[in-house]
């Protein structure tokens, strides 16, 4: 079930470290999301506004809470149970693709922060040298970065909420309307192409590659029954960033588009419920990576 709440300025709405059964939308206010919240090396992550979830990814995968929200000014949420979860799809069919899109920003900006430390990173690797990107340690020390990864010990996720639902895809029926089949070499997306859905294998095989038929091509990944793949291309305007190919002949796959998403949870919500461990996982792996690049290049600064 869920319920309206009430928070006053400074109130704490989720604790980091305990273990969640509830997540939050968030009707009016602002919400701070907080790290190490109370110590000496406590860190603004982020602010939210009304109209976004928080507590969301303690309920897809079951993590214990990874930071500490608190009620910036009054606040008023509605608070969602664990076990409502179903229900509340059923009732409000349109929150899946807005929860989609909340964990879809918060992959793209991440992904952006990563590239940029993984060039810097580079870099730094092969020059020796760190002086000169004092720009990117000023944007690290206004985002309390450097405190972060010099005290918080960031843990790389665990994939087993993901398989677990991927199994349980496995078993449902592969037939649909919505499944295309694709011999060995056909092009399903390709990089720089703006498509609005993504696709999950039911047979055969999907490579992702960058720059495919060019110089520099690299291939990134292989996909198997039934790994889910570009999902960013479904929840945002992005251009791919890069081409699917069929590796097999005889291989298949089903569409998914963001109106179909409403009947797929009435009818496998197996499915939807991948998709989101999916977005979950891929946000922690590269939280993890991130962080893991920050806390490598403040080390080298301080040489």
């Amino acid at each position: 079930m869920s319920s309206i709440k009430a928070f006053e300025d400074g109130e704490i709405i989720i604790k980091e470290g305990e273990t969640g059964n509830t997540f939050y939308y968030l009707l009016e206010g602002k919400v701070g999301i907080y790290k190490n919240y109370g110590e000496d090396d406590q860190v603004q992550i982020r602010i939210l506004d009304a109209g976004q979830y928080f507590g969301e990814m303690a309920i897809i995968e079951t993590y214990p809470r990874s930071t500490t929200v608190i009620a910036e000014g009054p606040v008023q949420v509605e608070e969602i149970e664990a076990e409502a979860l179903n229900e509340y799809f059923k009732q409000n069919p349109e929150k899946i693709i807005l929860i989609m899109n909340q964990l879809g920003k918060r992959l793209k900006e991440m992904t952006h922060d990563y590239d940029e430390a993984k060039k810097m990173l580079t870099d730094m690797r092969s020059s020796g040298s760190s002086k000169k990107y004092d720009g990117f340690f000023k944007q690290m020390v206004k985002q309390s970065i450097f405190t972060y990864t010099k005290n918080s010990r960031i843990e790389k996720p665990s994939a087993e909420a993901l398989r677990e639902a991927a199994e349980a895809v496995a078993k449902q029926d592969k037939d649909g309307n919505n499944v295309e089949s694709y011999k060995k070499g056909t092009i399903i997306f390709k990089q720089g192409e703006v498509g609005k859905c993504m696709y999950i294998v039911h047979g055969g095989v999907v490579a992702i590659y960058s720059n495919y038929g060019q110089y520099g091509e690299i291939k990134l990944t292989e996909l198997y029954p039934v790994a889910c793949f570009g999902e960013m291309g479904m929840i945002s305007e992005d251009p791919r960033s890069a081409t699917a190919v069929s590796e097999s002949d005889e291989t298949y796959a089903e569409i998914i588009k963001p109106e179909d998403l409403a009947d797929l949870f009435t009818t496998c919500p197996a499915k939807v419920d991948m998709i989101l461990k999916h977005l979950s996982y891929r946000l922690r792996s590269l939280t993890y990576d991130y962080f893991s690049a920050c806390k490598e290049i403040y080390e080298n600064s301080e040489k």
